[in-house]
């Protein structure tokens, strides 16, 4: 009595595939410089833009456009400044430019010109909008494991 065999194919195993090549350390340090620059001046970019925004009308009515800008950029610069720099620190990069332009914008200039006013709703929505997701995302990079590095 024979039994019936099974057909099995020999496959020979494959190496891991080696870890990619880590920059050297000089080109490292550089591109996370620039990456934290970058994140420095999209957050003033972002603050700028959102100012802007905070006046826009539509049929004489103010809509809330700035802040949702002010949400989505301070989630794609938060990641971004992560992951450019490499730290958890490294969302503070666009954030306190983002907030030293809307306390400026805040304030009453000598001529009595003034960007955010206290009766604009949408302007007060951004700022509070745009700093809690900045902190919201601090907040994750915190609680966040540390990272693995391999190699």
């Amino acid at each position: 009595m024979t039994l019936p065999t099974a057909s099995m194919s020999v496959v020979p195993e494959q190496e891991p595939a080696p870890p990619p090549a880590r920059p050297r350390p000089a080109v490292d340090l550089a591109l996370r410089v620039a990456g934290g620059l970058i994140a420095v001046l999209a957050g003033v970019l972002s603050a700028v833009l959102e100012l802007l925004l905070s006046t826009v009308r539509v049929g004489g009515q103010l809509i809330g456009v700035s802040a949702l800008v002010a949400i989505g950029a301070g989630i794609a610069l938060s990641w971004f400044a992560h992951e450019a720099v490499g730290t958890r620190w490294a969302v503070v990069l666009p954030a306190v430019p983002w907030f030293a332009l809307m306390a400026v914008a805040s304030v009453r200039t000598t001529e009595g010109d003034l960007l955010v006013s206290g009766d604009n709703w949408v302007g007060l929505a951004m700022i509070v909008a745009g700093a809690m997701t900045f902190a919201v995302m601090g907040f994750r990079q915190i609680l966040a494991p540390p990272a693995r590095h391999h190699g």
